[in-house]
């Protein structure tokens, strides 16, 4: 048995809150475009689903139980949320332009690697989906399908509320378009100093 009617409004509330892969989100939509934002969403996801999938074969547990394991995920995560945040603060005033968007094609493919990578690095993450899912089920011989179900239930919110934030993006973007770098290198500043935030509060946390 699955607890839905508890199980979705968690759900909603964990996932609303921004975290580095919502404000990612909203970042993108504002620089690349609501398309290649939601193509990051994507990447997430697919980072969440084996996550969920460490989780189904009974491994989030062990891996929580491996103060080493953590540790590794932990401040692979923190060096690479910083990497992205301080990139973000060094953007020159010319590529944080919304107008005039030069990063081609390729350069955008860094979206959906970025999603993936923050995703995967974040302990956080696993964590959360050993402890939560398990919760909402009633146990027995379908635990594992339960999870997996309530897995794919999470992905399906992370989307909408993804789409949400990039959505505000794209609307930040459209407003944006009149200027030439000035508030648009400010949404890569603010977007830089959460990110960092996040990484700090990462790293001081007991995970």
């Amino acid at each position: 048995m699955i607890y839905w009617m508890d199980f979705l409004p968690s759900a909603v509330l964990i996932s609303i809150i921004p975290g580095a892969n919502q404000l990612l989100g909203l970042s993108n939509a504002i620089r690349s475009g609501a398309s290649w934002a939601l193509v990051g969403i994507l990447a997430r996801l697919a980072a969440f689903t084996l996550l969920i999938g460490i989780v189904v074969l009974g491994l989030g547990a062990a891996l929580a139980q491996s103060p080493g394991v953590l540790t590794v995920i932990k401040w692979s995560g923190i060096a690479y949320l910083a990497w992205i945040g301080v990139a973000a603060l060094r953007s020159k005033p010319e590529t944080a332009s919304v107008v005039e968007d030069e990063e081609g094609r390729t350069g955008r493919w860094r979206i959906p690697r970025q999603e993936f990578m923050v995703a995967i690095t974040n302990p956080k993450a696993l964590l959360l989906f050993a402890a939560l899912l398990p919760q909402f089920t009633s146990g027995g011989r379908d635990a594992e399908l339960h999870i997996a179900l309530l897995g794919l239930a999470y992905m399906g919110v992370e989307a909408v509320i993804g789409g949400l934030y990039v959505g505000a993006g794209r609307i930040l973007r459209w407003r944006l378009r009149s200027h030439k770098g000035s508030i648009a290198r400010r949404v890569d500043q603010l977007s830089g100093i959460c990110i960092l935030a996040l990484a700090g509060a990462l790293a001081v946390s007991s995970v």
